[in-house]
This record gives structure tokens, sequence and C-alpha cells, in this order.
């Protein structure tokens, strides 16, 4: 039965799609958003094909049959309509620039998926739209990515060059999808090319613990990040958890960082029981940040904190005497010797804001306050002990910032790394 206007605004969507067919291969498709889309539908060498001619009501019903008796005239001449839409679609794709399609993925993929996208926007900015953002999405080659890639890795930054050959591949991934491309030049570079995976294994120690704490107070890093990398062991806190934290979170006179859940990986507000060895480490970095509402303002400023990878390249930056580790890896190592001093696993899950599985998860919503403080001091203690152990460390928490290192007193002196082997009496020989 032939559609009428009438009809079709009579008609109303349902949980699933479904068709209503006016005639020679012309169906109006409601899709349960209530959107309406005319189809053409036909035979083309034996087998059936489709084609998707316009949606209503920006194509009217008088409109989409003239559309259909085009098409239909197509096939009686021994072509395909799908297939000439694909191939219009692919010379449009030609001149669509890798930057364009790079912000439509962004826009449509990363934005809807991801709940913090600035590492995506960083390495789009800084890296892939430099380099490819000029280039078609069809001249893009496999040398072109390679280039790319294996500067930032023979650099010494090979867990970067993975993200990059990653996020490449999947912006060509969904360009396929959309048809807007048709091969993925990061499918020929294999990641175990750029680096090497490592097992999620690794803690520290009592013997790497002193010698990371060594080596990092020795080092020429800017004493922010030393002051963060010691906490974050104390804290068994996450790395962007700390990056992100303000001033108006940390209640120095409670002893509690309370991280909103717009900066949690869980998206859950969590509390986090200073110990006072963490307390001398957010008093001399508050010294720091000066009148910054960030506890780690960035880089000659004070309006906005350091980005996701500074912390990285200043741990980069280090030579430690023995095996290679993460930052993470301090948390896990937290997480393991608290075990074994016989902490119950639930108030170090807690502790670690990790989100408990299974059916202890929805039934246990315990927070353990009293058990994390007591435990975290227990920590702090310990790392304490083994900071003044053979002399690892002296006064290492005791440090008074000086003027120079204020940043409302000179921004430049704030961007300067500062040696504590400088500082008198912070650090002795081993």
């Amino acid at each position: 039965m032939a559609l009428t206007e009438l009809a079709i605004r009579a008609l109303r969507p349902q949980a699933t799609r479904y068709l209503i067919t006016d005639g020679r291969g012309l169906c109006l498709e409601v899709l349960p958003s209530a959107k309406l889309s005319w189809l053409y539908r036909y035979r083309f060498k034996g087998k059936a094909e489709k084609v998707m001619i316009g949606r209503y009501p920006a194509m009217s019903l008088k409109e989409a049959r003239g559309e259909r008796d085009r098409l239909s005239g197509m096939v009686l001449r021994g072509q395909s309509p799908a297939a000439e839409k694909r191939r219009s679609k692919m010379e449009v794709a030609g001149h669509v620039t890798t930057r364009d399609f790079a912000e439509r993925y962004f826009k449509e993929v990363v934005r809807r998926n991801q709940k913090d996208p600035r590492n995506v926007r960083r390495y789009l900015d800084n890296e892939i739209l430099p380099a490819l953002g000029n280039k078609s999405l069809r001249d893009v080659t496999v040398m072109d990515v390679q280039t790319l890639v294996f500067r930032k890795r023979d650099n010494g930054q090979e867990s970067s060059a993975a993200a990059i050959r990653d996020l490449i591949k999947r912006i060509f991934d969904y360009a396929i999808v959309c048809e807007a491309a048709q091969v993925n030049p990061a499918k020929a570079l294999p990641t175990r090319f750029i680096t090497k995976i490592r097992a999620r294994t690794r803690s520290l120690s009592r013997d790497e613990i002193k010698i990371y704490l060594y080596t990092l107070y020795r080092s020429n890093i800017r004493r922010q990040f030393k002051l963060a990398l010691h906490l974050i062991l104390l804290t068994l806190v996450r790395k962007s958890e700390l990056l992100l934290a303000q001033w108006k979170d940390v209640d120095l006179d409670c002893g509690e960082w309370k991280i909103p859940p717009e900066n949690s990986k869980t998206e859950k507000p969590h509390i986090v029981y200073l110990s006072n060895q963490a307390l001398r480490l957010f008093r001399e970095l508050k010294a720091l940040a000066g009148e910054s509402v960030w506890v780690m303002p960035g880089r000659g400023s004070l309006t906005k904190p350091f980005s996701h990878n500074a912390m990285n390249q200043a741990i980069g930056s280090i030579t430690f005497d023995m095996p290679p580790f993460t930052i993470h890896d301090l948390r896990r190592t937290g997480a393991t010797i608290l075990n074994e001093n016989a902490f119950s696993s639930d108030v170090v899950e807690k502790a670690l804001n990790h989100t408990i599985s299974g059916v202890r998860g929805v039934y246990n919503r315990a927070e353990y306050a009293e058990q994390r403080r007591e435990m975290l001091q227990f920590w702090g203690d310990y790392i304490d002990q083994l900071a003044t152990e053979n002399s690892v460390l002296v006064e290492s928490f005791g440090h008074v910032a000086s003027a120079e290192d204020r940043p409302e007193s000179n921004l430049k002196a704030h961007s300067r790394g500062t040696s504590d082997s400088q500082r008198i009496g912070e650090m002795v020989q081993p």
C-alpha cells in the first residue's frame, strides 16, 4: 500500500526499528529515536542491496519517489547505486585531512567515552597533528607513522611512542568505519617493535625503597617532583590524583585530603588520611605553591597544574641502580608490604581507592576510616625508618622553602630544578 504524508506523520517509534514500504523498493525506516530514513531496496546481479537516500521530512515523499525512480534507472543500466555511493564517499574522503578527521574522532569518540581526554588532546596537538595534520587520510603512509613513532621511541620515550601509535590506529579504525579511509597505516607497526610490554607485578623491596629515596633526593629534578614522588609512596594515591589536587581539598589540621569524584578513577569521592610524614611534605608543597589553588602548580604558572606526563619525564631523567619500575609500582609496593604486615586486604584496597569486585563489593560498604588512618601512619613510620636507616636521608622532610622556591616571588626560579645536594644538612653520603 502506497504511503501518504498523513500516514507518515502518524507513525510512532517502537522499541526496535521497523520498515514501512511505499512500493517499487522505496521504504521508510522508523528508528527508536523517532528518526525517519528513506531506503531504496533492490536486487543487483542476483544479490539484495539497499542504499539510504535521505531523511524525512528533509526529503519529502514526492522527492523520495523521484530519487527512487532515478536509482531504479541505474540498476536497469547495470549500475549498483550502493557501489556508486561508496565510490562517491571515498572521493570526498580523499580530500579530508588527518587534522579534520582527528578532530571528528576526538569529538565523537574521545569526549563521549573518556572522562579525562587531556592525554589524547596533548598527543594530538603536540605530536600527531604537527606531523600528519595537513596530509589527507589516504596519503598517510606506514613510513609516516613509523617516522613519528620511532623518533619518540629512539628518544627514550617508549611508552609515549606506543601511545601515539595506538591513537593513530584508533583514529584510522574509526575512519574505516565511517568510510573515510580504506587502510590503516598504523597496523603495519606492531607494538612489540616500539616497547616491551612489562608485567604489572613489579614492587620494590626494602633495599630498593632506600635506593629510590636516596637517588630521588640526590637528583637534579624539581623540588616539587621530589616531594610529589615521595608523597605518592606515602599516600599510595594515583599520580593523576596528586597532579589535580587543590588546596581547598587538603585539610592540614585534620590530616585529611579529600579527592573529589571528578579526580577519582572510580568516579567516587575518596579520603586519604595523612600520616605525620605526609603532612610535612604537604606543608612544604604549600610553601612552594605560593598563592596557587593547585598543590602542584605548573612550570611558570600558578593558574594550572603540571601536565599528566611531567612527572613521568622527571622520574625518567633519573638513573636508579635497580631494575626498571614505574610510578604506579609505588602503589603496588605499599599494597604488598602492608598485606605482608597483616593489614586487612579490604583496608588496603580501600586505601588504594579500588572498587572491590563481586558480591563482597556489593555488600561491603565500610570505609574503614580509623583502620586506614592507623595503617597509613604505620606505613609513614616504615618509610621514615628506611629513609634514616644507614643515613640514607637526613632531615629530608624538614627543608623550609626559601624565597626563590616560591613561585610568587620568582616564576623563573620556580621553574628551575634545584639539587638537594646543595641544601645544607639535607643529604649525607651513604
